[in-house]
């Protein structure tokens, strides 16, 4: 990458941490929903809302589409240590973000939220609860909750941005 180019080149962000009140409101809103799909849901027991889309209350003690999930217990604490980890790192590269990089200062704080968020329930409850279920013609997508949508525009968004970003940067560069 030219020097002119360079993250060395380019200012910090004024006040990255600030985007982390993303991360709070994915966590304030993952643990509302979650509360109120434990308290007004059954068991494995769907709501319909569209004819693709139910409410149901499940509960995962494992990752995504349920890995590890049917092992005795081990990966709770596992996965506790994975969001930890994670979070701190992200924040780290938070902290670090330059001023042209406004789509990965959203884009953190979500995985940090999402993070967090389910983080809560597998040290609370020994499982996240998931209560969002799409189907189509008898196959059903994993269940899922807010903290899982937070992750997943998270890594969306860093997938955009390491893909555009530095085409974006160069462009700008140019036109200078």
């Amino acid at each position: 990458m030219p020097e002119s180019v360079s993250s060395n080149a380019r200012p910090p962000m004024r006040q990255p941490l600030r985007w982390l009140w993303l991360a709070v409101a994915v966590i304030v809103l993952d643990l509302a929903t979650k509360a109120i799909a434990s308290s007004q849901l059954g068991y494995l027991q769907p709501v319909e809302v569209l004819p693709f889309f139910n409410f149901t209350l499940m509960h995962n003690t494992g990752a995504a589409f349920s890995f590890l999930a049917s092992h005795p217990g081990w990966q709770r604490w596992f996965f506790a240590v994975i969001a930890i980890g994670a979070s701190v790192g992200l924040t780290i590269w938070l902290s670090r973000v330059r001023a042209d990089e406004k789509l990965l200062a959203i884009s953190l704080p979500l995985i940090i939220g999402g993070a967090l968020g389910n983080l809560y329930d597998r040290l609370v409850h020994g499982y996240v609860v998931d209560f969002l279920s799409f189907h189509v013609a008898g196959w059903y997508y994993p269940a899922f909750n807010v903290a899982d949508i937070g992750i997943t525009l998270g890594a969306i968004g860093l997938i955009w941005e390491s893909v555009m970003g530095d085409r974006r940067r160069k462009k700008a560069h140019s036109t200078k």
